[in-house]
């Protein structure tokens, strides 16, 4: 055999190997972002910063393994890029408004400092929200590309629901026999938070991501009719959990996944027994589509002024007694005088905002009470978007709203059952945490962050033959 022939024989052995090597990558990296989920939804929710510092670098590390399978694959497309161009985008807005502009800033315009003369209020923390920013960018690309079929797809959407039934059920557990400070984690204090969140409401996102998803592959027809009852059983422990950890929020959320899945039933729903009979035509008719739509309207607005209390048993007064805001208390901590001190940090830069994690900076010179106690945090991820990256923040979220939804309208037209039902519950999911982020800020928490990109991924992603036959490669 001469050079030539044995150098055409050793090329398809290289490649071989090459590809093998990719099919490897591609595993670890999908079981390292799965192992990443669960160990984040344990370190109580990521909260902490340090928490938040450590998943940020570990996305980052196992990026780089993503680009070089990538290197390596045979599968080069990555046509999920225009559906997170605008969180790529939103990055560098970020990073432009911790950039020093001029050499002195107007007075009260944030941290004083003549490096620090920048569109942010605070330009550390907007460079640290661009890190995560761009770190959660880029857990929704892996996921694109290595959840790319049924199988794994499967695979990602029983571990949210099975990190949503375990913290429900040590929430239970929790509520019923801690009596001293610790519990399994020793920040954990009786009275204080639910499951292993520090934050009740923090907690009722991961309740509404795992309760969405559940119903909606049951409502459907996601999963066998011999395996429902198993779903039914998982219902019951983050149900419970969810209407017991008395957050208001995740109820106002839990009830508007509800309509939404009378609204989007009909679209989904293939079964040509269904689609006879006058149930059916009950279901579809305008009155009744028109009745939901204005029920889910409501349930918005009612619900924004009826979540205001902490506990779940005194919501209706607590609501009352908050909203009312007394003026000798001064304390202006209500949800109400937290809003109106937002929308006045928007109009005081209503263009560019006050930095992306700069809110805390700025709303303190806006906020009208006796400085005894200030907001973190707007307790309304929109208005808090809106005033910190003002109307070009508003625009670009907006922008990848569109996307996200015109890629999931297809998605639910999909001849494969499994790839419509999926979508259909990721969308649920998301319903859910879009109403209750009109009141809380439980997407600031890396788990529930993490998760919400897998929701965004179940719901817009593409189960393609390439993406197929390199999982089949992999197992075999």
């Amino acid at each position: 055999m001469n050079s030539a022939s044995a150098a055409t024989l050793d090329n398809p052995l290289r490649a071989g190997a090459t590809q093998r090597i990719a099919n490897f990558l591609s595993q670890a990296i999908f079981i390292a972002v799965l192992l990443l989920m669960v160990l984040a939804a344990i370190a109580y929710g990521g909260s902490d910063p340090l928490w938040k510092a450590f998943f940020t670098a570990a996305i980052f590390g196992v990026s780089i393994f993503a680009v070089l399978e990538i290197a390596l694959s045979n599968f080069l497309k990555l046509p999920w890029l225009r559906i997170l161009l605008p969180v790529f985008l939103l990055v560098v807005f970020s990073v432009i408004q911790s950039l020093p502009l001029s050499s002195a800033g107007p007075p009260g315009s944030g941290i004083q400092y003549p490096f620090w003369n920048a569109i942010s209020a605070d330009p550390y923390e907007t460079r640290i929200f661009a890190f995560q920013l761009l770190a959660w960018a880029l857990l929704a690309g892996i996921l694109f590309r290595h959840a790319a079929t049924e199988r794994r797809l499967r695979i990602l959407i029983h571990t949210i629901i099975g990190i949503a039934v375990a913290s429900a059920v040590f929430g239970l557990v929790r509520q019923t026999t801690q009596h001293h400070p610790g519990f399994l984690l020793p920040l954990l204090l009786p009275e204080q938070g639910y499951g292993q969140f520090i934050n009740k409401n923090h907690f009722g996102y991961l309740m509404e991501m795992g309760l969405g998803l559940s119903l909606g592959l049951l409502a459907a027809g996601g999963v066998q009719r011999d395996r429902a009852p198993i779903y039914l059983a998982v219902l019951l422990p983050i149900w419970t959990a969810l209407v017991l950890s008395n957050s208001r929020g995740a109820i106002l959320g839990m009830l508007v996944q509800l309509v939404v899945i009378l609204l989007l039933f009909p679209v989904v729903v293939r079964d040509n027994r269904l689609r006879s009979g006058k149930a059916w035509a009950f279901v579809t008719s305008p009155i009744v589509r028109l009745t939901l739509i204005v029920s889910l309207i409501l349930f918005c607005v009612l619900g924004v002024i009826w979540v205001g209390g902490d506990r779940l048993a005194s919501n209706i007064e607590a609501a009352r007694l908050e909203f009312a805001a007394p003026e000798e208390s001064r304390v202006g901590v209500t949800r109400l005088e937290i809003w109106q001190a937002t929308i006045r940090v928007f109009q005081d830069k209503p263009l560019t905002g006050v930095g992306m994690g700069g809110y805390w900076a700025a709303v303190p010179l806006k906020h009208d009470a006796a400085g005894s106690m200030t907001p973190q945090q707007a307790h309304n991820d929109y208005l808090e978007l809106l005033a910190s990256g003002g109307i070009v923040g508003l625009a670009i979220f907006l922008w990848f709203v569109v996307l996200v939804y015109r890629e999931a309208r297809v998605n639910l037209q999909s001849p494969l059952g499994f790839r419509r039902a999926s979508c259909f519950a990721a969308l649920i999911a998301i319903a859910g945490v879009a109403v209750h982020s009109l009141v809380d800020f439980g997407l600031h928490r890396m788990a529930n962050a993490m998760i919400f990109a897998a929701l965004i991924v179940i719901a817009t992603g593409k189960i393609s033959t390439e993406a197929k036959t390199l999982d089949a490669n992999a197992k075999s």
